[in-house]
């Protein structure tokens, strides 16, 4: 179940509310817990227990870690943890990609596993490892209440796709939090703008990429590889940052203050900026459980290089069991060692339209890393939007493609900066927010009853 289907907006949400608030206090956290094991179970029936042993071991090394506080046994609890949240995520998520490298490297022929990916595995299980490590660091206590502790695992708003919720942000909410109608109305304000994201703008705008990815390379043009891949840019951002501001706005409406995950990426100036601004809670956790214990930038350049390289292997391979995911990680890792080893002072020093259009190319450079697995394809890809592979530049299909999409770019494009920040406080925008609010939901709701295509790309994430 996603949150923009029709069964989620007029079944599954209504139906969940309702029970919410018209439960006692004492048994919200309870009533949470199994309507998102039933959300969670809607599409993925087997793999519901995995995340229930996800919680139920967390909670008990929760308690282990804190009992044994300063004493060996303690890091060993910690240790066990990390070895088998991390264990579980790589043996249904990695074991394929290793047997494959296995396979070719040493001429066997390993059998493969075929398991399906279970969903949100990616991003649950770095929620329960943040819980431990930072009940070993003393930075939050054990939750003593194992409902409470599921529920945070398992809390459906951010289970599928984040935002990445640490414990130590909603530790006080899980126990007591209170929902006051300003709050609420801004939770559904907020899910309905990320509603519209993902319906309006990143299948429609999807469509043009699906379209052009779909056709045989020889028959691309210059300019429409560029578009293409323009608009997956575009459609990755309000796809994800759509179902970011749902989850953020249904947390609001349960009482949950979850953190911001993006604030306007593409009006960066630099990688380094634009990686403080997109997926904002995975950086923000690589950066605490791995870039400074590794020592961060404290110990030298060369460390500060390896340390780069090292989180942004990671932060790829996170994203999927594949090279190219791995390249695309790295690649960003090399551009941001770069302007820390001095580019980013010459940027400083170019007029500001250099420096978007710097961003803007090595960022679109990245997407084609990203979105063709097959890494011989993406690269051929490149070949065409610099002119390299012989393609032509333009012909009466990327004509038609930029006639009939223009205004949906310009659309996508005012979305994607702050300009709506200017008109936001006037009062006449004011006055008359809660029809553009319903006129989004009522667009909204006839693509989904009209529209079969609504892709969520980061459920293979």
């Amino acid at each position: 179940m996603v949150f923009s289907s029709l069964v989620f907006l007029f079944v599954f949400l209504p139906i969940t509310l309702s029970l919410y608030y018209i439960s006692p206090r004492k048994m919200k956290n309870l009533l949470l817990l199994i309507l998102s094991l039933i959300f969670y179970a809607w599409g993925e029936p087997v793999y519901i227990f995995l995340m229930i042993f996800s919680a139920v071991t967390d909670y008990f090394h929760g308690l282990l870690i804190a009992k044994y506080k300063g004493k060996y046994l303690s890091k060993f609890f910690l240790l066990s943890s990390i070895i088998i949240n991390i264990g579980v995520l790589s043996f249904f998520k990695y074991s394929d990609f290793f047997i494959e490298n296995i396979n070719f490297l040493l001429g066997t022929d390993i059998e493969l596993l075929n398991l399906p990916l279970p969903i949100g595995i990616s991003f649950y299980t770095f929620q329960t490892m943040s819980y431990t490590i930072d009940v070993y660091r003393g930075k939050v206590q054990p939750q003593k209440n194992p409902i409470a502790l599921a529920m945070y695992v398992c809390l459906f708003p951010q289970l599928i796709a984040g935002p990445i919720v640490r414990y130590e942000s909603i530790e006080k909410e899980l126990i007591h939090r209170r929902v006051s109608l300003q709050q609420f109305a801004d939770g559904v304000n907020l899910f309905v703008i990320g509603l519209g994201k993902k319906v309006l703008l990143a299948n429609n705008i999807g469509l043009l990429w699906n379209g052009i990815e779909s056709r045989s390379f020889t028959e691309l043009t210059v300019i429409s590889s560029w578009l293409g891949i323009i608009a997956f840019a575009l459609q990755i951002y309000f796809d994800f940052s759509g179902y970011s501001d749902m989850a953020r706005g249904l947390g609001k409406m349960f009482g949950f203050n979850f953190p911001i995950n993006f604030q306007y990426p593409y009006i960066s100036r630099s990688i380094s900026e634009f990686w403080r601004r997109w997926h904002m809670t995975l950086g923000g956790w690589f950066r605490d459980y791995v870039y400074f214990p590794l020592g961060g930038s404290r110990k030298g350049q060369k460390k500060l290089y390896r340390n780069l390289l090292i989180v942004w292997g990671l932060t790829g391979f996170w994203h999927g069991a594949s090279w190219n995911f791995v390249v695309w990680g790295i690649y960003f890792g090399v551009l941001i060692a770069l302007e820390k080893a001095g580019l980013s002072k010459i940027l400083l020093r170019a007029h500001p339209v250099f420096q978007h259009l710097y961003f803007i190319c090595f960022i679109l450079i990245g997407w084609v890393l990203f979105v063709f697995e097959d890494l011989t394809q993406g690269l051929t890809y490149l070949s065409i939007m610099f002119g390299i592979s012989g393609n032509q530049v333009l012909d009466q299909q990327t004509m038609y493609e930029l006639y009939t999409n223009g205004v949906l770019f310009i659309i996508g494009i005012m979305g994607a900066i702050p300009i709506g920040k200017l008109f936001i406080n006037r009062k006449i925008v004011r006055d008359i927010s809660p029809i553009i609010y319903f006129v989004i939901l009522l667009l909204s709701t006839a693509f989904l009853v009209n529209e079969s295509y609504n892709p969520f790309l980061y459920f293979r994430f």
